[in-house]
């Protein structure tokens, strides 16, 4: 069985005058338009206006300039996942909302278009796969959380005793995945919220 541990960082000191945060963000947007294998160290370098050595100096790899891209990416742009299942009294609507929020963020001009996570390396070389299952357990994460919620929606009486709650946390998890490649692609908001209000039939086809 391959290891797969994120590869080490380089025991460097840190630049002189460095914003972490801003090349941080800088980076988060190359890895978001161009994906983690096709953002060169020219383009990321480029981008947080640094030089290769100061980039390794910082960050120790490109795999954990990725990793800490995607942790802030969790914590800004994709928080609004974690916010809506916590937030709403009721799964349905919680789940109605990460769809809406999905449609407006996944194509905002504010940002690339689409999920940093959602489509992220779905393939890549052997030697990213480490990348690949870090982000695949990203996806796994967000999908336990949907199965958590809408598995206290059944225990509340929303969904019939019956409901498979893995299946359905799969089904809305596959329609965000969707919602990002056609967000890539072009689809406007209200194409995507469209989308996001079919797909809530299957939920509501289930309590009927």
């Amino acid at each position: 069985m391959k290891n797969s541990s994120i590869p080490e960082r380089r025991p460097r000191g840190r630049p002189r005058g460095f914003d972490s945060t801003r090349a941080l963000d800088e980076a988060l947007k190359v890895f978001w338009r161009l994906g983690y294998e096709g953002a060169s160290i020219t383009d990321l370098t480029e981008a947080m206006g640094i030089t290769a050595p100061s980039l390794y100096a910082a960050f120790g790899s490109k795999a954990e300039l990725y990793r800490q891209a995607l942790e802030r990416y969790r914590a800004e742009q994709g928080a609004f996942t974690a916010r809506a299942l916590a937030e709403e009294p009721t799964a349905r609507a919680a789940i109605a909302r990460v769809l809406r929020e999905s449609a407006r963020e996944f194509s905002s001009r504010k940002h690339p278009r689409g999920c940093l996570i959602s489509t992220a390396v779905l393939t890549c070389a052997a030697e990213n796969q480490p990348i690949a299952e870090l982000v695949a357990g990203l996806r796994s994460g967000t999908l336990a959380l949907f199965r958590d919620r809408i598995a206290r929606g059944i225990a509340q009486g929303e969904l019939p005793a019956g409901t498979d709650a893995e299946a359905l946390a799969r089904y809305f998890g596959a329609i965000i995945q969707g919602m990002s490649v056609q967000a890539q692609d072009g689809a406007s908001e209200a194409e995507l919220l469209a989308l996001a209000e079919v797909a809530m039939r299957a939920w509501d086809n289930k309590r009927s």
